[in-house]
């Protein structure tokens, strides 16, 4: 089945930092498609498109997707009280909104304000491609780099993030994928045959609580998917599926799909092994691939790639459920 493949690039060594106006030049030479812009409060944000989608790309807190869009529908949710927003070590720090990406694991890696917070670097690497870099963080000994590839003619995004140890002895870490996305909308997750969990999920709390075998109304379990819909009791899941991709339908009509490598013999490095995280409140859903343990040697990297998607697909009327199979057959169609 072609939504579990794994999803291969090269690595590409670090790359010496752009100035702003060499990215400019690089945008005026040949990178069609990939331009500066104003956004959000933000100069020189990256802006990556062709005729239906559209990519933003902010390196001002963080190294974030400020937009994700298909004709004008943005998949990514933006807090705009926080538009402008940047980190002053010492002063007052926010949860930034937008789509988001980490490393963990969650409870063990140390406070990385600069990576989470702190300003990247930007350069546009190619046409509908573009490079973030992070500073090379003391408290984690990790420096990130995140590549972004927009198709000619689709909507099919290239998610890749590079984790480089620099430090002198060996770091532990993995992908976190943190991307936020308007609330309301129906959470879909294939599950697998086998799962170590009694519900195939568990919940996070009340307080440092890992629940696993919980019930919840909101959370079921129907035809080979774990549905959540509407915003369940706790709101963040743990999910072993080893399917390789999970989708979310907006109440706008519109389907956010992504699909990431599994390595079921490998070693995954959050409390409960588990491949997804979603946290659901109702402002936003958190859609979260997680990667495997990586154990990094002095100047090692690893990478981690995920490929998204938009596309439209109807929301069920009230009462209603989604079709499940049909859903399964539209994913499999786009993927091919």
């Amino acid at each position: 089945m072609m939504m579990k493949r794994a999803i291969w690039l090269a690595m590409l060594p670090s790359a010496a930092f752009l100035t702003t106006n060499a990215n400019a030049a690089g945008a005026k030479n040949g990178a069609e498609g990939a331009s500066l812009i104003e956004y959000a409060g933000y100069s020189n944000c990256v802006e990556l498109k062709n005729a239906t989608t559209r990519v933003v790309l902010g390196h001002h807190c963080g190294g974030r997707v400020l937009e994700y869009s298909w004709k004008g529908r943005n998949a990514i949710y933006l807090d705009p009280e926080q538009n402008g927003w940047t980190y002053e070590p010492g002063k007052p720090t926010i949860g930034p909104t937008g789509g988001r990406m980490d490393i963990g694991p969650e409870r063990i890696q140390p406070k990385r304000p600069d990576l989470w917070l702190g300003p990247w670097k930007a350069e546009i690497i190619g046409p509908r491609a573009a490079r973030m870099i992070s500073v090379e963080d003391r408290p984690t000994s990790v420096q990130l780099t995140r590549e972004f590839h927009l198709d000619a003619d689709s909507s099919r995004l290239l998610v890749k993030q590079i984790m480089r140890n620099v430090s002198d002895r060996t770091v532990r870490c993995y992908h976190w994928s943190r991307t936020l996305t308007p609330g309301g909308g129906v959470c879909l997750v294939p599950l697998s045959s086998y799962s170590r969990l009694p519900s195939k999920f568990a919940l996070y709390g009340p307080g440092p609580i890992l629940d696993y075998s919980p019930e919840d109304p909101n959370i079921r379990e129907r035809e080979g998917f774990l549905e959540i819909f509407p915003v369940p009791g706790r709101p963040k899941l743990a999910i072993d599926s080893t399917a390789g991709w999970f989708s979310y339908l907006m109440p706008n009509d519109l389907l956010f799909i992504k699909t990431f490598p599994v390595y079921p013999d490998r070693v995954y490095g959050d409390l409960l092994a588990n491949t997804i995280s979603i946290y659901y409140i109702e402002k936003f859903c958190e859609l979260e691939p997680l990667g495997p343990l990586e154990i990094l040697k002095p100047g090692q990297s690893a990478s981690f790639t995920e490929e998204w998607r938009l596309a439209p697909y109807p929301f069920p009327p009230e009462g209603k459920d989604v079709d499940l199979g049909d859903l399964t057959r539209f994913v499999q169609e786009l993927s091919q």
